[in-house]
């Protein structure tokens, strides 16, 4: 059954990290001030698939933890495990749990959500749902960049500027920060909050409250017309 929206708030879908699980990355998010919260519907997802080794959180969350698909970086490619799985599962749920009007995503799930604005104007994911308005990238890496190839469904994503608006937070120690501001060019409309910290969900300071607070008004705006 498919949760009620709240009225006047943009309703986001919230894709977890790499062998996390939505009641972690909720309680991530749940760091955050109560004055943005408060503006936003946030719906949290666990991945499809239970987690096919160790986490990296062992001993920091409590598990069941889980991942979207699994992947092997090569010295010249990555290999994926149901990529295209992962994608119908995400578009099944928001079928029966919408409509959303933007995503939300943290590591693999970040990555997710950098992806799929590019993948539904090209038509070959997310076809049964409106149109993503907005994302918002946390600690992402760019699929098809310096780092790893793209998984063949996402080989045109980022042919074109993506045109939605976003917000990227770039950890200034993440291990993915190279292509997290690769990420940040493949959008025509970004918000950055850069941060001290490595890949995590951070906290958010004055001046990043202030950047999420002017993203949050934009998007409140999209999420009325």
């Amino acid at each position: 059954m498919a949760k009620i929206c709240a009225p006047g708030k943009p309703r986001i879908l919230c894709l977890h990290g790499f062998r996390t699980s939505a009641a972690i990355l909720e309680t991530q998010i749940r760091k955050w001030p109560e004055s943005i919260l408060e503006k936003l519907d946030l719906v949290f997802l666990d991945a499809r698939y239970p987690s096919a080794g160790k986490s990296s959180v062992e001993g920091i969350f409590d598990p069941p933890y889980y991942e979207w698909f699994q992947f092997q970086v090569h010295q010249d490619h990555t290999e994926y495990q149901n990529y295209e799985e992962c994608i119908a599962y995400i578009e099944d749920f928001m079928v029966q749990n919408g409509p959303f009007d933007g995503l939300l995503g943290f590591s693999q799930g970040a990555s997710l959500c950098a992806t799929l604005p590019g993948m539904q104007e090209e038509g070959v994911a997310l076809t049964k749902v409106p149109k993503i308005k907005f994302v918002i990238i946390i600690s992402g890496a760019k699929a098809g960049g310096a780092k790893y190839t793209a998984p063949k469904l996402v080989a045109n994503a980022f042919a074109a500027p993506i045109k939605c608006p976003s917000l990227h937070f770039i950890g200034e120690q993440d291990f993915q920060k190279t292509e997290g501001l690769a990420l940040i060019d493949s959008f025509v409309d970004p918000l950055v909050i850069h941060h001290p910290k490595a890949h995590t969900v951070p906290r958010l300071d004055d001046q990043s409250v202030k950047i999420a607070q002017n993203f949050v008004e934009k998007i409140l705006n999209l999420a009325t017309t």
